[in-house]
């Protein structure tokens, strides 16, 4: 067992490697008698065969539907009698179980959460059940206008990548997937060595670490290794999409194709464009002063909706920036938000304009890591995605640093190749598609 101690927040970081692989991260707070802990498993949508897109969603679904001691009732009922919170998540990148109980009851919800990541018996009746019901959320994003736009969009910005879908698969696969599907998926990724346990509340370090040694200490990770996650690499393709659709609205996208959180893209490998695309987001499509917002909806009065986002991938993520506008206004609005992008390349921010914007990605980082479930979440994440908890300062560090200069020449190298979506009736979007030259 090895340990390392890292200060950040002002809380001490305790971060322990068990002899079976497992990552403990403790923090104590004792503010108030509750404990939160987030599990992460290294596993995901990601590591789903194209065929069986939906698997870890399906997965997060049934995983606490039934153990080989409790019934899917007995679990629930367990959960309901102290009061505590349990859930189950999958992203791109990484499977989560969530729970949050008071202090004298954390070593119980964590035995439980033991038995879900060790020995779910995935029963027939509620495979079914929420396979069901997952079909139905399917069929309720394709009749999402904003949703058709963003999935065309990943379509084409990631081929032959499990970036391309949303995490609950489609009908097609969805629909073929069985509980030995389930099974499969889960004795080859659940293993203590894929598992990081992030721990925040009223509990010492060394307590939080005996306790999850002597409920997980005893299972040992299989011999054979994991299959190698290989994925196909990825080079800007602009392309111009469009999807017919009768809406009170259009929607307009612009998407470009920009560095993993890691920074290791291997066109442009530079760790620190992770965090000035965060804050050009930040700039641009972050709240009611944020640049769009400003600018076309205040000023210009084109959109219903407008805004911008950058989520943190460990490969190449989207930079999207979107706007809902009237049909009549639809090619006015997309040379709009071409222009604002473009902006950023083409000129330098001014030291106000950017120190506003870190003020906002700051402040609101900050606000992030305030409660036991935050923090819990903000630093298992970093453990999983491989960035360390050190990262929590690297980051605030780099974003505070990012001058001028450089935040117009990282624009300069992700925000020129875009991909257009947009979704809308045909006498908005069909003049558009017969104009383009791409």
């Amino acid at each position: 067992m090895t340990q390392n101690v890292t200060p950040s927040l002002q809380k001490t970081i305790h971060r322990t490697v068990l002899d079976n692989g497992m990552v403990v991260i403790a923090v104590e707070n004792p503010a108030a008698d509750i404990i939160a802990a987030r599990i992460f498993i290294n596993a995901g949508s990601s590591w789903e065969s194209p065929t069986q897109a939906g698997l870890s969603h399906l997965l997060s679904a049934v995983l606490t539907k039934g153990t080989e001691g409790r019934s899917s009732l007995e679990i629930a009922e367990l959960v309901e009698s102290v009061g505590a919170t349990l859930s189950t998540d999958t992203t791109p990148d990484y499977f989560l179980l969530s729970l949050k109980t008071v202090s004298g009851d954390f070593p119980e919800l964590l035995r439980l959460s033991s038995e879900l990541l060790r020995s779910p018996t995935f029963p027939e009746s509620e495979v079914e059940l929420e396979r069901r019901l997952t079909l139905q959320g399917i069929r309720s994003q394709q009749e999402q206008p904003f949703t058709i736009g963003y999935d065309q969009m990943r379509r084409a910005m990631y081929p032959d990548h499990p970036y391309a879908y949303s995490v609950l698969g489609t009908e097609a696969t969805v629909s073929q997937l069985t509980r030995e599907d389930l099974q499969t998926y889960h004795q080859t990724y659940f293993r203590p060595d894929r598992i990081v346990i992030s721990l925040t509340g009223r509990i010492s370090p060394l307590e939080a670490t005996a306790l999850v040694e002597s409920i997980f200490g005893d299972w040992q990770a299989p011999t054979v290794a994991v299959p190698p996650l290989t994925l196909t690499g990825l080079k800007p393709n602009p392309r111009f999409l469009s999807s017919i659709q009768d809406t009170q609205q259009s929607i307009v996208m612009a998407g470009y194709l920009g560095p993993s959180v890691l920074g290791n893209d291997s066109a442009n490998p530079n760790p620190r464009d992770y965090a000035i695309l965060k804050l050009l987001n930040t700039y641009l499509g972050n709240g009611l002063s944020s640049r769009l917002f400003v600018e076309l909806r205040e000023k210009r009065g084109l959109a219903y909706d407008v805004s911008a986002f950058y989520p943190t991938r460990l490969r190449e993520a989207a930079f999207v920036v979107y706007m809902g506008t009237a049909p009549e206004n639809t090619a006015i609005a997309l040379k709009c938000l071409q222009t604002e992008v473009e902006r950023l390349s083409n000129s330098t921010l001014d030291e106000e304009e950017l120190q506003s914007a870190k003020n906002k990605l700051l402040g609101q980082y900050a606000l992030g890591k305030q409660t036991n479930a935050q923090i819990a979440q903000v630093f298992g994440w970093y453990e999983i995605l491989g960035l360390g908890i050190d990262f929590d300062t690297r980051f605030t560090e780099e974003v505070a640093g990012i001058s001028p200069l450089e935040a117009q020449e990282a624009a300069s190298r992700y925000l020129t190749q875009a991909y257009i979506s947009l979704v809308g009736p045909s006498e908005a979007i069909a003049p558009l598609c017969e104009s383009v030259t791409y």
